[in-house]
């Protein structure tokens, strides 16, 4: 087999996601055979960097052997039983960690992080209506990005989508996102939220933010105080507090969770992605016994919370989380994240002297590089994506920003070449 063959076969009847098919009739999809820690590797043996983590899951290498052999040891056992009425020792201990990790006490599964968007927005609406209240809206930032299924993109703000789907979502609310991280504009951002908190008073169910990073709003990076802040509001409000960490948890931001930056803690938590370390989709929402105590009550009141998927709490795929969480405990990861982040800051100073560089910025293990001066039309970001790769490195800018959110297992010498190379292409456009 060779990259030609394979990119043929797929061509012909695969339509993949995020992508303009039309694209591949001049810009070939890469098939990739195999992959190794930060490497992946295609049919004719060219490896790449994956500088992404593969769309931001992968946090201990691909083909970790730790978690290779746990998933495994679990296929011996049980690979999935319906998760109504069963239950299994992985997802027991899962959730016994998260909920020691973050504070919350009860875990609700799906199997990716519109999933569980999802699942906190009905929760959340369905809290109020249980109490007698029915609360039509949700609040979200401008900018913002939280998946695509319905409710989870009618609480973004992606305008395509916006138009696109208007007719059929949601009702939801902007408000503004901190321009920047300086105290003035927090302060800015948390008045206009609170404008809008009292003007809607009573018919907000919940606030939902990506703490400290909107990654797919072109990694735009926030003060922890605005998080505070807006924690303070929503229990002034008697609003809800969705945190989706689904791209920003497990250590991205510096921290084990972005929210312990701002030190809060939030009425819902949205994970997926790192969770289980890239391997196999799973998200969870972990809520408080508040919100629990409100759906338990005899059957036929008919107050239970009756969302599910097939593949809830697939035991393959707690093995994963577990062996992930594992590393954590065994390997001092958010220590040595420090180091490795430190060394990325050093390198990207290099950028800020570049004339096409408008911003370098940076939050734990993630590092953007915006750009400046190129009309859309251009796709400069596909001009990077595509030198790039001839050069080893995976790298997919959102537009004019260049990002790295490698996998956690990086060495030095790997991010030397993954930053050197950006910074050739960079220059020499």
């Amino acid at each position: 087999m060779d990259n030609a063959t394979l990119m043929a076969r797929d061509l012909a009847h695969i339509w993949h996601p995020c992508t303009q098919m039309k694209d591949h009739e001049s810009i070939p999809i890469i098939p990739i055979k195999r992959a190794k820690g930060v490497y992946l590797y295609d049919f004719e043996d060219n490896r790449y960097i994956d500088s992404i983590s593969s769309w931001w899951v992968n946090l201990f290498g691909h083909s970790n052997d730790y978690i290779n052999a746990k998933i495994a040891e679990q296929l011996e056992t049980l690979e999935h039983v319906i998760f109504a009425g069963f239950t299994h020792e992985q997802i027991v201990r899962l959730s016994e960690r998260l909920c020691a990790l973050t504070g919350l006490q009860k875990c609700f599964y799906a199997d990716n992080g519109s999933s569980a968007v999802e699942v906190a927005l009905k929760m959340a609406f369905h809290f109020f209506k249980n109490a007698g209240e029915v609360r039509p809206y949700f609040v979200s930032l401008t900018n913002s990005y939280h998946g695509e299924t319905l409710g989870a993109l009618a609480v973004g703000d992606v305008e395509l989508y916006k138009e696109t789907y208007e007719e059929i979502l949601i009702q939801t609310l902007q408000t503004p996102v901190p321009k920047d991280r300086s105290p003035e504009a927090t302060a800015a951002a948390l008045a206009a939220m609170e404008e809008l908190f009292t003007k809607y008073e009573g018919k907000i169910s919940a606030l939902i933010v990506e703490p400290l990073v909107q990654c797919a709003g072109y990694m735009h990076m926030y003060s922890p105080d605005f998080l505070r802040g807006a924690k303070e509001l929503c229990e002034a409000h008697n609003i809800f507090f969705i945190a989706d960490e689904i791209a920003v948890g497990f250590g991205r931001t510096g921290t084990m969770f972005a929210c312990e930056q701002a030190g809060i803690k939030p009425d819902f938590m949205c994970l997926s992605k790192g969770l289980t370390g890239g391997y196999l989709p799973l998200s969870v929402v972990l809520t408080s016994d508040r919100v629990y105590n409100m759906f338990y009550c005899d059957y036929n009141e008919f107050k239970a919370f009756l969302h599910s998927h097939s593949y809830t709490g697939n035991a393959l795929a707690c093995a994963a989380a577990n062996a992930t969480l594992d590393i954590f405990e065994q390997e001092n990861v958010i220590e040595k994240n420090r180091t490795k982040s430190d060394y990325i800051a050093k390198k990207l100073e290099k950028f800020k002297e570049l004339p096409n560089v408008k911003e370098v910025r940076q939050t734990g293990m993630i590092a953007a590089v915006e750009l400046q001066g190129y009309d859309p039309k251009m796709r400069i970001g596909l001009r990077i994506n595509q030198e790039c790769l001839r050069r080893g490195v995976f790298i997919r800018p959102l537009g004019p920003v260049v990002y790295f959110m490698p996998p956690y297992v990086i060495d030095f010498d790997q991010i030397d070449t993954m930053i050197d190379t950006v910074y050739e292409v960079v220059s020499s456009l």
